[in-house]
């Protein structure tokens, strides 16, 4: 079964501004997350945040944050931008 991947319509405005080799990255994090699951240690700096979030980088000064609750199949990319900004 595939997972549901959310991602919040105000992050259109960041994707515009991410570097191409970020992009890249996030639209491959997402079709993983998609097939097989939230967790996904072959990423970058890739961690758990607690039980529910996850966190990688996608190039250097980007990171995504993605939450799953309760271990269903429906993920959500709650943060995609710069590392500094990252809640975490």
């Amino acid at each position: 079964m595939e997972y549901l991947v959310c991602m919040p319509k105000k992050r259109e405005k960041t994707l515009r501004e991410m570097p191409e080799n970020a992009k890249r990255t996030l639209f491959h994090l997402v079709n993983d997350i998609r097939e097989t699951g939230p967790v996904r240690p072959e990423y970058s700096n890739y961690s758990k945040r607690g039980k529910e979030r996850c966190h990688c980088h996608l190039a250097y000064g980007w990171v995504a944050v993605w939450r799953n609750e309760n271990n269903s199949y429906v993920v959500e990319v709650e943060y995609v931008g710069s590392r500094e900004k990252a809640p975490y």
